[in-house]
């Protein structure tokens, strides 16, 4: 793909997305050089449009201009033609099984005969050969990014919430691609969960390996957060695979500036030889359901990395409930809360109040970054409390579910609130929803 290769005996690739508006040339140039002169070696970009594909040309043009040849990739939802725009322009264009060809999510159950289903796959198939015989000509590689998100409802129906639903509603895209013989492809299944995700994307590789299909995976926990506990839940998630040999690129996600997110993923990949070793140590030391981990690591963010990854699978696995780390260089009241925020990671303890955040990208219309403050300083004592803070409905409804309230991009200066995966409120002004959530979360508990 371009000038890098993914899978096999290639390097692990680094990669993050843009969060300015696909139209704003200037601004997605100036964001991709930040990313890659961090080290990113792709660089995504949301395509909600047309409009936004074709302006995938201009980026592309002005980057390769200024001396980066960096592939750049196309983030495509709700709409299939855009997809086929956007595989003239980039190196790679991103689909969703949920929404390619399936409508929006809307939670509602549907019936489907034998017969019907298979006449629902057969529209994936019209619509995807088309594109796969463009991305064949000008040599585009494609991702099946499935996000636990937003699964559709045909799959949700047949399948419900379950990593089987998530793994299948990848395969029928992968059998379509295997037999038009096309290879040039990549496979991501995120959730926002780190146990659904790690479980999933080992469900996939299973399934794969059983219908012969061997394709390179990108890992990621999506909606991680920002901060400690963004880092601290990617590393659970995405490290627990990497230390089983599982992943050819990764993103961290984080409700940051993208280039923020680079530094971190490099670490992840750095350390994948020694957190393996660590793992294993990690594991040879349970007793009475407790892992103890002495550690080694010249700062704070190298050893939350660190431990994280050396026992997130540890405790997906439920090995062990109980988790002590030491560490000569820290006090023990840092290192306890330390290992609160991964078992609350892994799911297994709940200690504070838990952030579902997108990282945003061109689609989000508001200050993401000032939201999810203004709205930590004021639920941070909800302890078990999960608030989800979603740029846009791509995956906002759907990992509503998954949160107790959310708030949710609508529209620009529109704000929707839920309460599970309920819309409680409609395109509330921007400048009340905080307030609203607030009020609604406080009424909502009394």
């Amino acid at each position: 793909m371009g000038n890098i290769g993914i899978g096999g005996s290639n390097p692990i690739r680094i990669q993050s997305m843009a969060t300015v508006d696909t139209n704003d040339t200037e601004g997605c140039v100036a964001q991709a050089k930040r990313i890659i002169d961090a080290g990113g070696e792709l660089v995504r970009f949301t395509t909600q449009g047309v409009r936004e594909a074709e302006n995938m040309k201009n980026i592309s043009a002005q980057l390769k201009a200024d001396g980066y040849q960096t592939p750049l990739v196309a983030d495509v939802h709700f709409t299939a033609h855009t997809a086929d725009v956007a595989a003239l322009y980039c190196e790679k264009v991103r689909i969703n099984p949920g929404n390619y060809v399936d409508p929006g999510r809307t939670f509602k159950h549907l019936e489907y005969t034998d017969e019907e289903y298979a006449a629902e796959l057969e529209k994936i198939e019209k619509k995807l050969v088309p594109f796969l015989n463009i991305c064949k000509e000008h040599h585009t590689a494609v991702r099946i990014g499935v996000n636990h998100g937003s699964l559709s409802d045909r799959i949700m129906s047949r399948y419900g919430d379950t990593p089987e639903g998530i793994v299948e509603s990848c395969m029928e895209f992968l059998r379509i691609f295997k037999r038009e013989q096309f290879n040039d492809v990549v496979i991501s299944i995120k959730a926002s969960n780190t146990v659904v995700m790690v479980t999933t994307v080992r469900l996939l590789v299973k399934t794969m390996d059983q219908e012969d299909m061997h394709y390179p995976l990108h890992l990621g926990v999506t909606e991680a957060g920002e901060g400690e506990d963004g880092r601290i839940k990617s590393a659970v998630g995405i490290g627990a695979l990497l230390t089983e040999g599982i992943g050819d690129t990764i993103r961290v996600s984080l409700s940051e500036e993208p280039e923020c997110e680079i530094p971190v993923a490099r670490k992840l990949v750095d350390m994948i030889e020694e957190c393996t070793a660590l793992r294993a140590q990690a594991e040879a030391s349970i007793q009475s359901d407790t892992i103890t981990l002495a550690i080694d690591a010249p700062d704070w963010e190298t050893l939350q990395l660190k431990a994280a990854m050396a026992v997130g699978a540890l405790l997906i696995d439920k090995k062990a409930h109980q988790l002590v780390i030491q560490h000569p260089d820290f006090d023990n009241a840092k290192l306890v809360e330390l290992a609160d925020a991964i078992l609350q990671a892994a799911r297994i303890k709940f200690t504070k109040t838990e952030y579902i955040s997108c990282p945003g990208c061109g689609r989000t219309l508001y200050n993401l970054q000032e939201t999810i403050a203004k709205i930590k300083a004021a639920t941070k004592d909800l302890v078990g409390l999960k608030i989800g803070i979603m740029g846009c409905i791509v995956n906002g409804p759907g990992e509503m579910a998954d949160a107790d309230y959310g708030y949710v991009g609508a529209g620009r200066g529109k704000i929707s609130l839920y309460k599970a995966k309920e819309c409680i409120e409609k395109n509330i002004p921007e400048e009340e929803a905080v307030d609203r959530l607030i009020e609604f979360i406080r009424k909502d508990r009394a």
